[in-house]
């Protein structure tokens, strides 16, 4: 095969499987008790595997070990949670082993390649336990290896591992004592299959079988769990030379659980759930440079967990949302916050790229509810969202939201089950409660507000006025923060753009100002503005 035609194939495989694991993301989400029930695992690795097909949809063709390694580079990157940072092992054990053949995919390769997998799965985390995606991947190992010898066609073997994996997804409560107590199979495991089931639907070309009932549908004692004893689900890269990951590994251990520490002397992933994520970053600064940083409230996540699960409308309920929203990772924040009491449909769209009436309205015409509440997100894009409420078939109204950390604050107030004016009304009041700015480039030089900023400066926005600029990303940012904390809030948003700057400096100087604010940050991924801040 020639490099074009193996990442053409890449590129096909990926993308099925990205597909197969956002068609079941919601259900795997909900299936997600062990190691904290935060209900975030189908997301967690839909984003993983999403930032491989980003990385192979842009690459050039290559030889396959250069193919390989960017592959395995993608999903170390780009892994969410633990399930995700797990999942990238997966992803670098198949990898190397398939860069060490210069012929088609066999079932003999296919067998070494899951067995790399399972093995640096098993590495990658320091007290392995049964019953997890760990002895879901170690079970579809062996059963390749029993079948290697066997003369069958690469997409028949696939489905028989779907089938074996389900089995082995089945027999997940038995092995781990907190999924049978729940009712429950193992999500990540549960998730590995789905992606294995895509592969296996593009290589056959045939549609394959749903999951099977039993990994379907969480039962009520899944519902209400312990909690996490630690607050923070807490994700960063850190990059250097000759780094030490069983000595940072050792140092991460002090300070919290679910520890998960990946990747090699140049670039490690850090998962860990802790109190002080602070903390947390700070050895990892200690140890070079840190980026694609990643911090979740696993007790909020466990709420929003509950209350979706509990919420079994057996109508239509009143209200939906219509929001329009920039980024990938802002689109999930708002699906996970109005799905957890509603309903919801995202129009992607926000700065440079408003979306037209006929867009909002054709959102308004599938959105399962009786009324609406349309969140703009963008002075830009208001006009529009009003022209489209005039218009709808169905009553709606318009909350003027101006930013993304606007519209978030808005959806935390917002019940479903009651009528579109009573939900804009208390959605507009939250909204205009949070502060908010952003750092972005100048694109010329230019005097505003006193300041003189260079063409390609940093610059800091408060609600829509410049109030910071210079070539120190960090600098800037605190600036803002600055502004945004005149008043008293309690928590900080940072939601990074899709080419952010390291945060490093930015979180420092924050825990040492500000040691009593929760500072909150999700990889929203949305153009222009690397970093959109909201504090209330």
């Amino acid at each position: 095969m020639t490099a074009e035609s193996d990442l053409e194939l890449v590129r096909g495989l990926v993308g099925a499987a990205l597909a197969s694991l956002e068609s079941s993301r919601a259900r795997i989400d909900d299936l997600n008790v062990y190691p904290v029930p935060d209900g975030d695992t189908g997301t967690n690795l839909t984003l993983t595997v999403r930032a491989v097909a980003d990385a192979v949809a842009s690459a050039e063709p290559a030889d396959r070990p250069a193919l390989a390694q960017a592959v395995a580079r993608a999903a170390l990157m780009g892994a969410r949670g633990n399930s995700g940072v797990i999942l990238s092992q997966i992803v670098r054990g198949v990898a190397d082993t398939l860069a060490e053949s210069t012929n088609g995919i066999d079932p003999g390769l296919t067998a070494r390649a899951l067995r790399g997998a399972s093995d640096a799965a098993y590495r990658a985390v320091r007290r392995p336990v049964e019953g997890t995606m760990l002895s879901v991947t170690r079970e579809l190992a062996e059963e390749a290896e029993r079948r290697a010898a066997q003369p069958e066609p690469l997409g028949e073997l696939l489905v028989e591992l779907v089938r074996h994996g389900e089995e082995a997804v089945a027999r997940t409560p038995e092995q781990l004592d907190v999924l049978r107590e729940a009712g429950v199979v193992d999500a990540g495991g549960a998730g590995l299959v789905e992606l294995l089931r895509g592969l296996a639907g593009a290589v056959t070309g045939e549609t394959m079988p749903a999951a099977p009932e039993a990994a379907s549908a969480p039962g009520p004692d899944a519902i209400h769990l312990e909690p996490s004893r630690f607050r923070y689900c807490t994700v960063f890269v850190v990059e250097g030379d000759g780094l030490d990951r069983d000595g940072l590994e050792a140092q991460l251990e002090q300070i919290g659980d679910s520890l998960v520490v990946v990747g090699d002397e140049t670039a490690l992933k850090v998962h860990v759930h802790t109190d002080d994520p602070g903390a947390a970053l700070s050895l990892g600064t200690g140890a070079g440079t840190i980026e694609g940083v990643e911090i979740a409230n696993m007790h909020e996540q466990q709420e929003q967990r509950e209350q979706r699960l509990s919420l079994v409308p057996s109508v239509r309920v009143k209200s939906g949302i219509v929001a329009v929203v920039a980024g990938e990772g802002n689109r999930l924040l708002f699906e996970t916050l109005a799905e957890a009491v509603g309903t919801i449909r995202v129009v992607s769209g926000g700065q440079t790229a408003n979306p037209s009436t006929a867009e909002l309205l054709a959102a308004l015409g599938v959105l399962d509810a009786d009324e609406a509440v349309i969140l703009p997100n963008n002075a830009n894009v208001r006009l529009v969202a009003e022209q489209a409420a005039e218009q709808a078939e169905l009553p709606a109204e318009v909350v003027p939201t101006e930013s993304i950390p606007a519209g978030l604050a808005a959806l935390v107030v917002y019940d479903g089950t009651r009528g579109a004016a009573e939900n804009a009304a208390e959605m507009a009041e939250a909204a205009t409660a949070v502060a908010t700015g952003e750092v972005t480039r100048a694109s010329r030089d230019v005097s505003l507000s006193g300041l003189a900023i260079r063409s390609g400066d940093w610059l800091g926005l408060v609600d829509g006025q410049p109030v910071a600029g210079g070539d120190d990303f960090a600098h800037v940012a605190f600036e803002v923060v600055s502004h945004l904390l005149a008043e008293p809030r309690a928590v900080l948003t940072l939601l990074t753009g899709d080419d952010p700057p390291p945060l490093d400096g930015l979180v420092e100087r924050l825990a040492s100002a500000h040691p009593e604010l929760e500072v909150e940050v999700h990889e929203g991924g949305q153009p222009h503005y690397p970093l959109l801040l909201g504090a209330e």
